[in-house]
């Protein structure tokens, strides 16, 4: 890619005043007359931002691309700077009468005006125009392959005829957007952050916040999708696997931690479906990471037979308030408070309805029987599952004084299953073990290979399991990792 073109930007005087306005303020049409005065009796050079008539009298300059502006950090008009030996030796913005006449040694300026009034906002600093200039005058270069559109192209189908989309719409990645993506990590845009399955291409942090550009993420969102991009790309997690397989499962998003918060994920009502920006698009950067740079594109690699909502990204938070437990990333041995992202192989949210129960032992038991049926009643240990526990059934523990611990303990007989019920043919089912683990018992997950979290909205004696793809070293087994800024 060839260097953007030096911009030049027009030199200030070595010594003399400057003065900074825009004929949308006020204040600046308030201090011309000074001005005026000013230019009879110092060497004073006017910049005006916006209309190149304002002030035209008495010598005025157009800052026609903002380059004055933003290159001397203007971020109030009026401004008046003093410039001494090529350098700036001091400055003033808005209008106070003494600090004018002290600044510039006049004996007096401004009689008849009101004693002060602040400045307005420079246009260089409005939020509409930062990115823009940003992108003008920055010394820092993406490295990214720029794309030519044509005049009559329309972006959002470019990026689907291009094979860049999931299927949705994507926010086109210009270079303001990805610079306003990368202010919200302090990772250098050349730091390598992960080798990306399934083509084993090492991703920076830049090309991961192009895909979260087109995935619809804020910038808040970036450190958390750069924590999944980890966690995908580790061996445990196997996402090479994960999309070979002809299975239903993708890569799930759970975030722990105060960041949950600061970037305004959803981890009460509707926490598993839609709504929510947060939610909606941290899966789904991670998705397209993959696809758009690993090459797990479906029916190539990514073979899945039928496929599940976690496919196009699935993203959720914790709710860690109220829970009966300790977060997920804790109690996969971060410490409390952490910012951690846990990865986990998901399939689509299958329902545990338990309207009825009152204690936690018969609680339990409702929740063992949907367990013991997932996948196949028939199939053991080679799935792992995650319980999202709801708020109303969580507080039947909390009042009980269950914690993590002793609900895994009273669930772990009830998941024992006897050999002989599992066996190809017992019931009449084709389905099942070789029939010689007909006299064992038998777990129906590994050790670890349930988990619980805590979340969605205060109404619902609902909860729900994320069935897992296979388990354990021909698998996926679950990734927690920091998020770090």
């Amino acid at each position: 890619m060839s260097a953007r073109p030096t911009v030049s930007v027009p030199a200030l005087p070595d010594d003399g005043l400057v003065a900074i306005i825009k004929r949308d303020c006020a204040t600046c049409e308030l201090v011309v007359p000074v001005l005026g005065d000013l230019a009879r009796t110092h060497d004073l050079t006017i910049w005006v931002q916006d209309d190149p008539t304002f002030c035209a009298d008495i010598g005025s300059r157009l800052d026609a691309d903002l380059a004055v502006s933003w290159h001397h950090d203007i971020e109030t008009v009026p401004t008046l700077i003093r410039r001494t030996g090529g350098e700036e030796a001091d400055r003033i913005v808005g209008w106070n009468r003494e600090e004018w006449i002290a600044f510039t040694g006049a004996d007096s300026l401004g009689d008849g005006l009101p004693e002060w009034r602040p400045g307005c906002g420079s246009l260089s600093v409005d939020p509409s125009m930062t990115d823009e200039l940003t992108v003008r005058f920055s010394g820092s270069m993406l490295r990214a392959r720029r794309i030519e559109v044509a005049e009559l192209e329309d972006e959002m189908e470019m990026a689907f005829d291009r094979g860049w989309s999931d299927g949705l719409p994507v926010v086109p990645p210009t270079e303001a957007r990805v610079l306003r993506m990368l202010e919200g990590t302090t990772r250098p845009p050349d730091q390598i952050v992960a080798t990306i399955p399934p083509d084993l291409v090492e991703v920076t942090v830049e090309q991961v916040a192009i895909n979260a550009v087109m995935a619809g993420c804020k910038p808040e969102y970036l450190p958390v999708v750069l924590a999944a991009v980890e966690a995908a790309c580790t061996d445990e997690f196997n996402m090479h696997g994960l999309l070979a397989t002809t299975y239903f499962s993708g890569p799930v998003v759970i975030v722990n931690g105060p960041i949950v918060e600061r970037i305004g994920m959803n981890s009460g009502h509707n926490v598993l479906g839609q709504g929510n920006r947060a939610n909606s698009t941290i899966g789904r950067a991670l998705q397209l990471v993959v696809r758009n740079l690993g090459g797990g594109r479906p029916g190539e690699v990514d073979m899945g037979m039928q496929g599940a909502p976690s496919k196009l990204g699935w993203s959720f938070a914790e709710r860690e308030h109220d829970s009966p437990f300790e977060p997920l990333a804790a109690a996969r041995g971060l410490p409390a408070g952490t910012d951690a992202v846990t990865l986990f192989a998901g399939q689509g949210p299958i329902p545990i309805v338990d309207q009825l129960s009152r204690t936690p032992e018969s609680l339990t038991r409702s929740i063992a029987s949907v367990l013991l049926a997932y996948a196949h009643p028939k199939l053991i240990i080679g799935f792992d599952c995650i319980v999202v526990l709801s708020p109303e059934h969580g507080r039947i523990y909390s009042e009980a004084g269950w914690g993590r611990a002793r609900v895994m303990a009273e669930l772990e007989p009830l998941l024992v299953r006897s050999g002989a019920e599992l066996v190809r043919g017992a019931g009449g089912i084709a389905e099942g073990l070789p029939e010689a683990m007909a006299e064992a018992d038998l777990p129906k997950f590994r050790a670890g290979g349930l988990q619980f979290v805590h979340a969605g909205g205060d109404a619902g004696l609902f909860s729900s399991l994320i069935g897992g793809w296979v388990s354990g070293d021909v698998g996926s087994a679950p990734v927690t990792v920091e998020v770090t800024p």
